[in-house]
């Protein structure tokens, strides 16, 4: 399922490389090039985030530093620690101050995705790829949402974002949703924070489940945000 990362590192070109990779594999991330901003995001926003990838040798506060004061607050966030200091001294290090897993500089953008995949599986709240509510089930890994009719079924097929949107409200049902909490928990903090991106989207997704003949399972509470009714009926 689609992550959203903080990502704590103050190369420039490196931290261009990653951003790029990790959107691709459709994850939400925010970069900070320097450990006190990390640390100070991390400490106000821990909920907002599902892991943290951090450097190192960073300005300001280390890497280490950070990861010592994550744990020293009682915060459990995955830490993937990146360092070009490979000796198993640096290695015992960063993980005895609470990083959970440690890739060495320079690294295939291959290995990096993988070890993503292995701090998601380990957490306790990590669930099998299928996501299914009542007739609605989410196929990630397709891209490919399925609503169950009495009479048929309907495969529809999902962009990045229509699918990280759809799987957060499949994951609260029933739940009234603010705009701003999908904002933060979906888009990048970089983007433009006055834009209607938003409801923007949200039409979009409802405009592709309609087209397929289906009534959307999403409403909009006013004043107050959006609801996925789950036991919304297939047929419009």
């Amino acid at each position: 399922m689609p992550l959203r990362i903080l990502l704590v590192e103050d190369e420039a070109e490196l931290a261009s490389a990653i951003q790029a990779v990790l959107r691709a594999d459709q994850h939400v991330v925010d970069h900070v090039a320097e450990g006190l901003g990390g640390w100070s995001l991390l400490r106000s926003d821990l909920a907002t985030y599902n892991l943290a990838i951090v450097d190192w040798m960073l300005p300001g506060l280390s890497g280490v530093e950070l990861c010592r004061r994550l744990r020293g607050a009682g915060l459990t966030l995955p830490v993937l620690m990146l360092t070009a200091l490979a000796d198993t001294s640096h290695r015992v290090q960063g993980l005895d101050a609470g990083a959970d897993d440690y890739l060495s500089k320079p690294f295939a953008m291959e290995e990096l995705l993988a070890r993503i995949r292995a701090l998601q599986r380990r957490q306790p709240s990590y669930r099998e790829p299928l996501l299914r509510v009542g007739s609605f089930e989410l196929d990630p890994a397709e891209g490919c949402l399925t609503v169950q009719q009495s009479k048929a079924t309907t495969r529809i097929s999902l962009s990045a974002k229509e699918l990280q949107l759809m799987a957060y409200f499949m994951e609260h049902p029933k739940e009234i949703i603010p705009g701003s909490r999908l904002r933060t928990q979906l888009w990048s903090l970089d983007e433009d924070p006055i834009s209607n991106v938003v409801a923007a989207q949200v039409r979009l997704l409802r405009r592709k489940i309609a087209s397929h003949g289906l009534a959307s399972p999403i409403e909009t509470v006013p004043s107050k945000g959006y609801r996925f009714d789950p036991e919304t009926a297939a047929e419009p």
